[in-house]
């Protein structure tokens, strides 16, 4: 149901609390290196923290987040929180988004009303969807489950909120990066309800000869492994030490909006340029939130949980399967190794955008999308 009150009621107290912690920045010795290469920028983080303490507007920000079409529900036992965006037309097919990390619900609100409402965007009212977008457990409003492992793994919840608590006999799943894991395992484990699954990434094999590699999949994976060497710390860190690093991220606004903001840049078709992607209202929205709802140590819990063999794996998946690649997205894996482990029916290179292309490039990836479920509605 909708909440009764805003779902964000951020203090005076609170809010000034951000901006003095802010103000107070002990900042790091500089180093002799430029720019990005050794990490986050520090002129464009200091410039970025001082928008965030003094000219960011939070409140019009939190007001644009409560006028959204929030609803919750107890799914076996565990809060979900949860948009609906209602299809234009009363036969939309529903869908379940689910994004990554450092991503949030909010990120794909505005990809999901353009999925709901195509005519609005020169599309056709009969490709509309019934718009779901699920806070993950541990990500804003979505509390994090009391126990590890979790009894009821998050694409059992997604099932039962899309089967059992919205009544949807089949549906339509989307994911990108954790969103993609979770999509696959849906699909995997519920494929009588699933039309089909749209992924920005793919699972890996479970089992796979050394000898049966194609000379692309090899260079696949030797693609993988230099990307994990140069750009895998956070990954390894969030797998292994996640506590560890949360203390320092919920207590540092500055440091929580360095860990985001480098993200946001090396993974995004920006070219370097991070305003030529992102403002920098929709930056600081986007760390306000995890750091209003102190969520950071949280949203980690997936990279551990599968680090720890706490989360099923994908062995195959044999609905019907898209698989649409970004060219700044993390990698680029060829259709045979997609295969060895989905039914692939349709694998497109989009020409531009990254790892964040529901915000990116929502006019490619709607397209994709719309095109890929019109011949299974």
């Amino acid at each position: 149901m909708l909440p009764d009150r805003p779902v964000l009621a951020v203090t005076d107290a609170e809010l000034g609390d951000l901006r003095r912690r802010l103000a107070a920045t002990r900042w790091p010795a500089p180093w002799p290196v430029a720019g990005w290469a050794a990490g986050t920028d520090p002129g464009e983080l200091r410039r970025l923290a001082g928008h965030w303490a003094s000219g960011y507007d939070w409140r019009a920000h939190e007001a644009a987040i409560n006028a959204l079409p929030h609803h919750f529900a107890d799914i076996a036992g565990t809060p979900v929180h949860y948009l609906r965006f209602d299809g234009e037309t009363p036969d939309a097919l529903p869908i379940v988004l689910t994004n990554g990390w450092p991503s949030s619900f909010l990120e794909l609100a505005g990809f999901a009303r353009r999925l709901a409402t195509p005519s609005e965007h020169g599309g056709a009212a009969a490709d509309s969807f019934t718009v779901i977008v699920p806070s993950l457990p541990g990500f804003a409003f979505s509390p994090q489950r009391p126990s590890l492992p979790d009894p009821v793994q998050t694409h059992e919840l997604w099932h039962l909120l899309m089967r059992e608590e919205l009544g949807f006999t089949r549906y339509a799943a989307h994911g990108g990066d954790l969103g993609a894991g979770i999509t696959s395992r849906l699909a995997e484990a519920h494929p009588d309800a699933l039309v089909g699954i749209h992924l920005m990434a793919v699972a890996g094999p479970a089992a796979y000869d050394d000898a049966s590699l194609t000379a692309q999949e090899r260079a696949y994976l030797g693609s993988v492994a230099t990307w994990s060497a140069r750009e895998g710390a956070y990954q390894h860190q969030q797998n292994t030490r996640p506590v560890t690093l949360a203390y320092g991220l919920a207590d540092s606004p500055a440091g929580l909006l360095a860990w985001m903001v480098e993200k946001y840049r090396a993974w995004s078709d920006c070219g370097g340029d991070l305003s030529s992607r992102f403002s920098d209202d929709f930056l600081l929205t986007q760390a306000s939130l995890y750091w209003f709802t102190n969520t950071i140590s949280t949203s980690f819990r997936p990279y551990y949980e599968y680090s720890e063999n706490l989360t099923r794996r994908v062995e195959r998946v044999d609905v019907p399967t898209a698989v649409a690649l970004f060219p700044a997205d993390l990698t680029q894996p060829p259709r045979s190794w997609a295969e060895r482990t989905y039914h692939v029916t349709r694998y497109t290179k989009l020409p531009r955008g990254g790892h964040f292309a529901a915000h990116e490039e929502p006019e490619l990836l709607a397209r994709d999308i719309t095109d890929f479920f019109r011949e299974l509605r």
